[in-house]
């Protein structure tokens, strides 16, 4: 992981939601898109995201566009 919050979390953006769908990267890297708040966290999961920083709700290491983790549309069936 390259790009921190300054606290040695990595940055965890999700954009605003479309269709139902958000799409996540992490250390600007995409990591796919999310139907879910538990996709998130198996996102950052699997990016290597130290397990005591994974906390959707803490802003300083998950930065939330257009709502927050809350925030979902009904995605469309896969």
């Amino acid at each position: 992981m390259n790009e921190t919050n300054g606290r040695g979390a990595p940055r965890v953006v999700v954009d605003a939601p479309l269709d139902g769908r958000r799409r996540v990267t992490i250390d600007g890297r995409d990591v796919g898109v999310a139907v879910e708040p538990d996709e998130v966290v198996r996102m950052m999961r699997r990016a290597g995201v130290p397990e005591d920083r994974i906390a959707l709700n803490d802003p300083e290491v998950v930065e939330w566009h257009g709502g927050g983790p809350d925030a979902w549309l009904d995605a469309p069936p896969r």
